[in-house]
């Protein structure tokens, strides 16, 4: 089969003019996805563009920082920032509190799972989930964010590591590609994680709709993350979806290449 380019655009419901830039360019045949937020400000606006543009893949743009939580504040304390209403304000003080232990797996599962039941519950087949920051560049982040994704019957996750040549080829700041080059060596873990591992090919995948019988989980007998069974050939798959360079405009574009 031949290639094919996707081009998503992260932050849709963040804005109303990010909301209305994504339709624009998806009319226009400029942009095949998006990855809508679930708490965003935007967010009912975004879902009524989704609906009137049934061709724009959907998925879910988690957000663990730099926001507002979808669940309540007393069931995931180890997310909150000092106002304990409100995510840590700050990227890097996020990943010092997941590198130190201060982030539980159990509160990042039960937030994703909320945020991606909040757009599921809209009626919108989600196509794969990516975060906001990548903050699942770690794999303490990740792994509860697959087992969400497994539960949910979403088959993808963006692979947020860039290759070597939208290094190479971005014209962002010497201090950003340092910033990327340093954390190549989270790639490796990232990979082996089960669910990638046992069916990851390259860095290609399959972007597909989650089936309408996934669309809206239970969630009276939700397990803890650490339960949903590992994938097997047999089992809905999580594939990673390779990331590209990021343009300086708003909405953030990502061009990626797609191999079935």
């Amino acid at each position: 089969m031949p290639a094919r380019l996707i081009l998503n655009a992260d932050d849709f419901g963040l804005t109303p003019g990010i909301n209305r830039a994504i339709a624009e360019l998806h009319s226009a045949g400029a942009l095949t996805s998006a990855t809508l937020m679930a708490n965003g400000p935007a967010f009912d606006d975004a879902v009524r563009i989704a609906h009137a543009q049934p061709s724009l893949g959907i998925g879910c743009h988690i957000v663990l920082t730099d926001g507002i939580p979808i669940s309540p504040p007393e069931t995931i304390p180890t997310l909150l920032g000092h106002d304990r209403k409100t995510f840590r304000p700050s990227l890097t003080n996020f990943f010092a509190a997941v590198l130190l232990g201060k982030v539980s797996g159990e509160d990042i599962f039960r937030e994703a799972q909320a945020q991606i039941n909040r757009i599921q519950e809209q009626g919108i087949s989600l196509t794969h989930l990516d975060t906001h920051k990548h903050t699942h560049i770690l794999t303490r982040v990740a792994r509860p964010l697959l087992a969400a994704a497994e539960r949910s019957g979403i088959r993808a996750i963006r692979n947020p590591f860039e290759p070597r040549w939208s290094i190479a080829l971005g014209k962002s700041p010497i201090l950003r590609r340092l910033q990327l080059r340093s954390l190549r060596h989270l790639r490796p873990r990232f990979l082996a994680l089960p669910q990638i591992s046992a069916t990851l090919a390259t860095t290609t995948a399959t972007l597909t709709p989650s089936p309408p019988d996934c669309a809206i989980p239970g969630r009276s007998n939700a397990p803890p993350y650490s339960t949903p069974s590992p994938l097997s050939p047999n089992n809905n798959r999580i594939l990673s979806v390779p990331n590209s360079s990021t343009t300086a405009a708003s909405p953030r574009r990502r061009s990626t290449r797609e191999t079935r």
